[in-house]
């Protein structure tokens, strides 16, 4: 571990050295393949499920499902949750499931469909989060609902059912209404996730409580439709001990094969867990903990690699993030303010490459990586949510995105001079020398290579000059068409537009057009055809620390 250690230092000193001292090489092998790339960006999810049918709500679905070639999904939270559907911060309802005065179930799917109405209508695909406890349902239920910014948490919908067979009964019901009203062969492309955070607060009971509710829970969807894809736990990050003892005792009941419902084999379609990042404020700088996220990961991964009647599963990152508390805005916390500009983005595509390599070292199915990101009706413009937009405006992260959607095919290989090694991000970040890296694909007529100057301390830097040489294109392509996109201060950045006009927080009509169409993905400079020599192009560009830049070829 020592001599490891030492190499790690020596390799990030050389790295700094060279980023200091000469242009940055970046060598593209589209020869080299790693594996497919599976569109593991196009999850995403909120606390708000009643924001969904908002006007700004409806509006980021539609982006969000035109970001991506394939279908995108949504998760919510308080989909089964009691209340009269008006959002709050970390809070939503839909009354789904009330108990008569007769002592039986009532249902009413009324608020439930507008939000399922919403996704169908932007084309978007649940992943449905069964939770939380309904008040009429829930043990000791008051005080049912917490308000923010107490521990919204602690209130009773969270806690256990008094009946646990009239949980999985709800479950079926749901699945039912869902099947009747958006077809069985629709719904089977949905996911179905039991609940969240069953490791913390979220869940006011034990681990094998939790074991009991989601075998009522996968009973009950099966039970409407069978072939439903089901899974768990999406319990916090596996970096943690008792996160990590929690998906390994799950992972355990599922090996058992005897389910609290059916007493016979316990179904698993996927693995879900949470991988959650630290920032902090060092003097008067954001300061992020990448390396927090990327341990919780690897040690997830690590679990499921011991199971080998598991390892095959899809994993969903549930909720991948660089931190906690989506509506925690600056105000409340400082260092959430790296939300608004460039770092957000520049952290994401980091840590995109880095999952698919922890996923390629422990030989997992990584599936998914969501943002728990959304957006906040009627806050301030730029208060600093963890958001993809702002009253509309859509903010720099959802350009990473866009980024990402524009790539497909297999991973090929990249090399860089100034790359920081995964083991020492996980050791200690990168708050060293900058990681200047790459990850790349290509497909059968283009070719794709994100580019980032990356540092965890958002401080001010010189750009580094990039040359990033793309080699391995088919004999027979001569000339190649290259967009080149790019995240920065001046591009795709409403955030920097925004205070160029004074922070307003009432624009004017024509204000509120040029920051919409700031906040689009934009290229760097017009698109240019290049000549192909030896199978090889050659571009350079200067790239400012925290940005990103996407070459894709055509030919």
């Amino acid at each position: 571990m020592k001599m490891r250690s030492v190499l790690i230092t020596l390799l990030c000193s050389v790295a700094l050295q060279l980023t200091a001292q000469t242009p940055v090489s970046i060598h593209v092998d589209l020869a080299k393949t790693q594996g497919a790339y599976t569109p593991i960006y196009r999850w995403f999810g909120y606390d708000e499920a009643n924001y969904t049918t908002m006007t700004h709500g409806r509006q980021l679905l539609t982006e969000l499902h035109n970001l991506s070639p394939v279908p995108v999904y949504i998760r919510a939270h308080h989909l089964l949750t009691s209340g009269n559907g008006v959002p709050e911060l970390k809070w939503s309802s839909t009354n789904v499931f009330t108990i008569g005065p007769d002592g039986k179930p009532a249902y009413d799917f009324k608020i439930l469909d507008g939000i399922f109405d919403a996704y169908k209508a932007a084309g978007v695909r649940p992943m449905v989060e069964l939770g939380f406890m309904p008040k009429d349902l829930a043990i000791n239920p008051d005080p049912y609902q917490v308000h923010y910014p107490q521990n919204t948490i602690s209130g009773g919908s969270n806690n256990p059912p008094k009946d646990y067979a009239m949980w999985g009964e709800l479950v079926r019901k749901v699945t039912q209404h869902l099947v009747e009203r958006y077809g069985r062969d629709e719904v089977l492309q949905w996911y179905f996730e039991v609940w969240n955070e069953p490791d913390i607060a979220y869940w006011h009971s034990t681990p094998e409580n939790y074991y009991k509710l989601y075998d009522y829970a996968v009973a009950g969807v099966r039970a409407a439709l069978p072939g439903a894809r089901v899974g768990g736990p999406a319990s916090t990050g596996p970096g943690s001990t008792h996160a990590a003892a929690f998906l390994n005792g799950f992972l355990k009941h599922i090996q058992t094969g005897k389910s609290a419902a059916t007493d016979g084999p316990i179904p698993l379609n996927f693995i879900s867990f949470h991988a959650k990042g630290h920032p902090t404020v060092i003097g008067t700088h954001v300061q992020m903990g990448l390396s927090n996220e990327l341990n919780d990961v690897d040690k997830g991964f690590a679990i499921i690699a011991k199971y080998p009647a598991f390892k095959h599963l899809p994993v969903i990152i549930s909720e991948a993030d660089p931190e906690g508390c989506a509506a925690c805005s600056a105000k409340v916390n400082p260092a959430n303010n790296y939300r608004n500009g460039t770092l957000y983005p520049a952290y994401t595509a980091t840590a995109m490459k880095a999952i698919f390599d922890l996923s390629d070292r422990h030989q997992t199915n990584l599936f998914a990586m969501l943002s728990w990101a959304f957006e906040f009706e009627n806050k301030d413009y730029f208060e600093g949510f963890r958001s993809l937009a702002t009253n509309g405006i859509d903010k720099p992260v959802l350009n990473i995105f866009r980024m990402a959607g524009l790539m497909s095919g297999e991973r090929v290989s990249t090399t860089s001079t100034a790359q920081i090694p995964l083991d020492a991000i996980l050791a200690s970040g990168i708050r060293q020398s900058p990681d200047i890296d790459a990850f790349a694909t290509k497909s059968t007529h283009n070719a794709a290579v994100m580019l980032w100057n990356y540092h965890d301390d958002n401080l001010p830097a010189e750009a580094a000059q990039v040359q990033t040489t793309i080699s391995g294109i088919p004999a027979s392509v001569h000339r190649v068409l290259l967009h080149h996109y790019r995240i920065d201060e001046h591009h795709s950045n409403a955030y920097t537009v925004w205070k160029a006009m004074g922070s307003p927080q009432q624009p004017t009509p024509e204000q509120y057009a040029t920051l919409k169409a700031a906040g689009q993905l934009q290229l760097l400079d017009s698109p240019q055809w290049l000549a192909v020599t030896s199978g090889q192009v050659i571009i350079t560009t200067k790239l400012p620390r925290q940005a990103i830049s996407l070459l894709r070829l055509e030919w």
